[in-house]
């Protein structure tokens, strides 16, 4: 089934939501029972996965993160949505790092700035 492509109904309809948990992101050479994502890299796997996953497998990070995903369907080859969101954290000076999975997209942002982007990107919604 293919997502929502027209960038104006991705921005309209993308409905932020911030989850409960903070997250971190490490290099480790051992599957992460239980991650949210995992990325083979030349220097080592990086996992993706909320605090309390990582402790259980003896990781401690920092900084932490928080994971926001847009409810919307997005198809892969839509264009622009990414850098909609980009530009909108950007101007609030706050880092973001996009997660695309099939369904939906997951921005991933300090933890102690997820109020603020949580409200730059329901600003995106109302455009």
């Amino acid at each position: 089934m293919a997502g929502e492509a027209d960038l104006a109904v991705l921005l309209r309809s993308m409905r932020p939501e911030l989850h409960a948990a903070a997250y971190g992101y490490a290099v480790t050479d051992t599957a992460v029972v239980g991650a949210f994502a995992q990325v083979a890299e030349a220097e080592g796997t990086t996992v993706i996965a909320p605090l309390e996953v990582l402790a259980a497998h003896g990781i401690v990070v920092e900084p932490h993160w928080a994971r926001i995903s847009l409810t919307v369907h997005s198809d892969l080859a839509a264009v622009g949505l990414t850098a909609a969101i980009a530009r909108a954290l950007a101007t609030a000076g706050i880092s973001a790092n996009v997660v695309a999975g099939f369904y939906h997209d997951h921005v991933f942002v300090p933890w102690e700035r997820r109020a603020e982007a949580m409200a730059a990107l329901r600003g995106l919604s109302d455009v």
